[in-house]
């Protein structure tokens, strides 16, 4: 095992590496250029125009990120969750957009937020495809799972460009980076537990958590397969970095930050009220305390995962490590996301895209089911555009269609691992609490 990953590394060192590894990841590669070309294009040229309007179509939400940015690289730490940045996500979310800015910040363009006087700012022209190839690191953590899987080079061409079109969502729309690097950073946390590299999964897991702790949903069910003697080391890992991060926010602005951190404030006026809107704490300026609601989630995660685990042990799936193992795990991720979905207090749309992003890779296990899924994926894309505001309808309608695309993607363990091919995961491997 440890020969093989040298020899990968080895041959990455070659003059031929790049090369090599360009055409192995030849479709996430395409996949991002397409998802630039027609990002860029669509906000900035042909979308206004087909709406006859001339200010660009642009994600308003990136700006407040941009401004938390601007201000960490200037070490203005106290202001890091003061107005305007909007910013209720650990302090990673700022960190990794800190070199856009630091262009931006150079080439003198302004980061005031776009409007009726301020229609194409010159910002987006940097800070926007910065943002898209951040966001698309996911597609290149999803080739390599699928490969490691042993999937098909077709199966993998279709899972790029379904992953990308999914990838919209949150990237091209609505302009959150930080949440598909979070995703991409826990797959590839996943994948070095498959390679029995413990350490460095709990390192990538805590940086994820640093960009956006929305992946703390997931981490209750990495947790179950490790050994429980290594569990505390890998658990203090992987809390490190975000609290390091949130703890030099704190130290700068505590009042702030604690605020930002506790409630979370979310708006149902100008989003997507649900059942819980009611229920939750309502803040000054028309909003409700979402931070309440995700811890709820996150228990219901544990206590989800405490059951899976038990049932892992028990069938054996938990160790040795190996395909069923790494499908099981991507499918209970795919259903922790979908948690914090069935109790925020207010949704927004790109809330659903890392249920879909993970539940995409698992249905690599079969044409039929990628197949299905991708539609599904798609189709659920579209309608959370959609515009209902009744705290039911849009709601309950991705609800169902997220239960509905897990079901489709869920591969049966009755079937057997998943296929697996020179260079993926082994039907047998060493079991994790042997990783040093």
């Amino acid at each position: 095992m440890r020969d093989d990953r040298e020899q990968r590394h080895a041959r990455r060192r070659e003059p031929g590496g790049i090369r090599q590894w360009s055409a192995t990841r030849a479709f996430p590669l395409l996949a991002t250029a397409a998802l630039l070309v027609i990002g860029m294009g669509s906000s900035t040229l042909w979308g206004p125009h087909m709406a006859g309007k001339t200010a660009w179509a642009l994600p308003h939400d990136l700006w407040g990120t941009l401004v938390a940015a601007s201000r960490l690289l200037h070490l203005r730490l106290g202001g890091l969750y003061s107005r305007p940045t909007g910013l209720v996500s650990f302090p990673g979310a700022a960190i990794i957009l800190v070199p856009v800015a630091a262009v931006i910040d150079a080439a003198g363009l302004s980061l005031r937020v776009p409007g009726p006087h301020y229609s194409q700012p010159g910002a987006w022209l940097l800070a926007g495809p910065y943002a898209i190839a951040a966001s698309s690191t996911v597609l290149f953590a999803a080739d390599a799972i699928a490969e490691r899987l042993g999937v098909s080079r077709l199966m993998r061409a279709v899972l790029a460009a379904a992953e990308a079109v999914a990838l919209w969502n949150v990237s091209v729309q609505w302009g959150h980076p930080e949440d598909a690097v979070a995703v991409a950073l826990l797959l590839y946390a996943m994948l070095a537990l498959a390679d029995g590299r413990a350490e460095r999964s709990a390192w990538l897991a805590g940086a994820a958590i640093a960009v956006q702790p929305l992946v703390l949903l997931a981490l209750p069910f990495v947790a179950v397969i490790i050994e429980p003697r290594r569990l505390v080391s890998y658990l203090g890992r992987a809390a490190a970095p975000g609290a390091l991060a949130i703890g030099v926010a704190a130290a700068a602005n505590w009042s702030a930050t604690f605020a930002a951190m506790t409630k979370q404030p979310n708006w149902p006026a100008i989003d997507h009220p649900t059942p819980w809107t009611a229920l939750a704490e309502h803040l000054s300026g028309g909003a409700v305390a979402a931070g309440p609601a995700r811890a709820v989630a996150i228990a219901v995660a544990c206590g989800c995962a405490f059951v899976v685990g038990r049932r892992w042990r028990a069938q054996g799936i938990a160790t040795p490590w190996n395909a069923v193992t790494f499908a099981e795990l991507l499918w209970w991720a795919a259903f922790a996301f979908a948690l914090r979905t069935a109790f925020e207090p207010v949704m927004v749309a790109y809330y659903i895209w890392p249920v879909l992003a993970v539940a995409l890779i698992t249905a690599t296990s079969s044409w039929p089911r990628l197949i299905a899924t991708t539609a599904a994926a798609a189709a659920l894309t579209a309608l959370s555009q959609l515009r209902w505001h009744g705290p039911w309808a849009w709601w309950s309608v991705m609800v169902a269609g997220l239960a509905i695309t897990l079901g489709v993607a869920r591969t049966s363990q009755s079937a057997g691992p998943l296929s697996v091919t020179p260079g993926s995961v082994p039907a047998v491997q060493p079991e994790l609490g042997d990783a040093r």
